[in-house]
This record gives structure tokens, sequence and C-alpha cells, in this order.
């Protein structure tokens, strides 16, 4: 189905109300130039999650969002699913027992990496108090829909392996001591309540506040490319293999590009960059493929703003899927996905899972597939990868449950 435009915003897949709303009225703030929706939209802080706006003059740490630059890695290695087949199960326990999962998980083998070289903490004051953060989580990967998986390209019978996540606690820190001094709170303020619905928030991109903003975004950027990188070649090791070609990206992220003889600043929320040529991974829910891309040039990517989906996109919140937390009776209630439904879903399409939580159950996505075929015109399906292993956070340690 072609993209449609409703009050100048473009629009792939079936528009979701809430999301519209909410990128109609990004589209209408500051000096934009263009809006899109990616046929992966839901509704998000702010700006939606597949939301693509471009600014002329002005950046939006609330487009970029709380985890800035979270994004996927993915590698092909030099295994054969028949050299690994009968050891799933002990390579599932491998990558979570080297691995941390979690909110506020710190790596027991603390990495020295040159992102921590960085002229840019010096330079920002408010960055010096978050360095040993973020040096004690470097190689650790979040909570809720972030994961290491492990696939098989069926076609050629290669093993890959892929990973989701970004710049941890301290993109998130980064994220919330920016909004409280655009608002004119300390950076270091207890954040206030969310209000999903808020205007974007916007900075001047030369002002001083926009300048240290890019600077810090920047950095959460190469920090969160470090931490993917360093988790793949954990992987690597455990399966003692190799790898023979690399796909990474962003998909919360800004960027300053060129479009229709203007240069802009591109907030992609949710959304993946998918310039003429490039490639990039998208991962779709644990019971569903994932897929290598690469952009193409055409009227429709470049109305698209050379962007594309990030995943599969969610249709059910984690609070409806998973339900209420009742603190005292320390279980959730009213959830519409049980754990068994999940975990019986998984194992029948052929995934060995270790965590995961119903908040994450493949029912609460859509299928890859079908969101794919929105942006046919944007972008060739190059390699096509289904999941034999998945590890996430278990539900004990899961991001709190926010609609």
């Amino acid at each position: 189905m072609p993209f449609q435009i409703i009050h100048n915003v473009r629009v792939w897949g079936t528009p979701d109300e809430d999301s519209l709303r909410q990128i109609l009225r990004c589209a209408s703030s500051g000096d934009a130039k263009r809006a899109c929706l990616m046929a992966d939209h839901h509704k998000g802080y702010s700006q939606p999650i597949g939301g693509v706006v471009a600014y002329r003059n002005f950046i939006s740490p609330s487009g970029v969002g709380y985890d800035i630059a979270c994004g996927n890695k993915a590698v092909r290695t030099n295994l054969k699913i028949d050299e690994i087949r009968h050891k799933i199960p002990h390579i599932a326990d491998l990558i979570a027992k080297h691995i941390e999962f979690g909110l506020g998980r710190k790596n027991p083998e603390p990495i020295d990496h040159p992102v921590f070289d960085s002229p840019k903490w010096r330079e920002i004051p408010e960055l010096k108090k978050l360095k040993d953060l973020a040096y004690e989580q470097l190689g650790t990967v979040g909570a809720g829909n972030h994961y290491v998986d492990v696939f098989v390209e069926e076609a050629t019978g290669d093993i890959w392996v892929g990973v989701h996540f970004g710049s941890r606690g301290f993109g998130h820190k980064v994220a919330t001591g920016f909004l409280n001094l655009a608002h004119g709170r300390p950076f270091d303020a207890p954040p206030r309540g969310e209000n999903m619905d808020a205007p974007p928030t916007l900075l001047k991109v030369n002002s001083p506040l926009g300048q240290a903003y890019l600077a810090a975004m920047t950095l959460a950027g190469e920090y969160a490319y470090a931490g993917r990188d360093y988790v793949v070649r954990k992987v690597l090791e455990l399966l003692e293999a190799q790898s023979t070609y690399e796909v990474h990206n962003h998909h919360n992220y800004a960027w300053k590009e060129r479009h229709g003889g203007e240069e802009v600043y591109v907030i992609r929320k949710g959304a993946t960059p998918c310039f003429p040529g490039q490639e990039s991974f998208i991962g779709g829910s644990m019971g569903d493929i994932s897929v290598i891309v690469r952009g193409k040039d055409s009227p429709e990517a470049r109305e698209a703003l050379y962007s594309t989906v990030h995943g599969a996109g969610r249709i059910m919140s984690r609070r409806q899927a998973a339900g209420k937390m009742v603190w005292r009776k320390k279980r959730r209630v009213g959830g519409a996905i049980s754990e068994e439904r999940m975990r019986r879903a998984v194992q029948e399409f052929g995934v060995e899972l270790r965590g995961g939580a119903p908040d994450e159950a493949p029912f609460v996505y859509r299928k890859l597939s079908d969101v794919l075929a929105a942006h046919l015109e944007t972008i060739d399906v190059l390699h096509v990868l289904k999941p034999v292993i998945v590890v996430m956070a278990g539900p004990d340690i899961v991001d709190p449950y926010k609609d």
C-alpha cells in the first residue's frame, strides 16, 4: 500500500490516531520542514515511535527520546546451523550467564574504551557525574525489548548474531537532564511526571543549550555503538566464531542531513535511516523473522526522508499485555497475555528463550512482514533471519510498565 498524506504528514501503514495526533503536533512546532510516520508507528513520549521530523534550526531532546542512540547491530558468522544445532540450549545458557541484562545492571568486568577519553566528558559539566555510571554499565543490555539473538538465515544456513539496545542509564540521564534544563529545572532534578502528549521540547541548534545537547547526544551515540560492539564480540567468543559481515545503526537519534536542497536536523525516534545503498538490521518480535535491508533511491524514499521501520511495532501496551503490578502480592494482574501462552508461542516458532516476559510476547507486535510490505518502494530486503536463541531480561528485572 502506498503512503498517504494526512494534513501534510506522510504516513505509511495503517494510521494510529494517537500517534497521528502526536506527529501532527510535532509537524506544527518550531520550523519543521517535514514529518513522517513509519508503518511500525505507535504512541511514544511527545514524538511517536516510528516518527520522523526534520527541523531547520531546532533539535528535539523529546524527539530523540530517553534511550538515546538505541539501535541494532547484526553480524553474519562463519558458522552454519548444523554446527551448533545440537548445543543451542547450552549457547543460550552461556549468553544469559556471561552478559548482564536488566535495569541498573553493571558489567562485572568493566571495559576500558576510547569513548571514555572523549573531551566531551570534561567540556560538558553535567556529564562529569555520569561518567562513572557509564563506565560501570558499558557492555550490559537493558530491559524491555532489548535483546541478544542468534539467528539462522534459512536460505544459506548461516548463523547470525543480533543485538538491540542503546546508551543505557547514561543516555536516560542525559535525556532527563536536558529536558530538565530546557524547562528551567536543574540538570539532576528528579524527572517530572511524563505527559505522553506533551508538545515537543525544542532547542535552538545554535544556542549554548542546543550545542551542549548535540555534543552529549553524540557522546551517547558513540557509547551505544561501543556497547553493542562489545556485546557482539562477547557472543562471538562464546560461539567460538568470527564475523564475516556487519550491519550497525541507531534508530533513536538526530542527524544533520540535506533534503530538498536544504540542511535540516532529522529526528528519528524508532525509525531507521536508509539512504540509497545503506544497509540496516531490523528486528521483529521474539517469535518472528528479522531482516537486513538496503535503502533505495526512489521518489517515495525521498518523501520518507530516507527512513524506514525499526521493528514490527507494538499493538498492545506493556500494561495491557502483562497486567498491573500489585506489589503487596508480588504479582501482576489483569494482563491479556500469560507467561505460559508467551513461552508456548515462542517454543512453537523454534526459539530457545532465556528471560522474556508477557509484555514482549509475539502477540503484542505486528508481523514484521506486514510493516515491511508498506515500505517496498523504499527498501530492498537482502537477508531474512529466523531466531533460534533469544535472550532478554527476565520478568523480575524488566522495565517499569508504562503505557
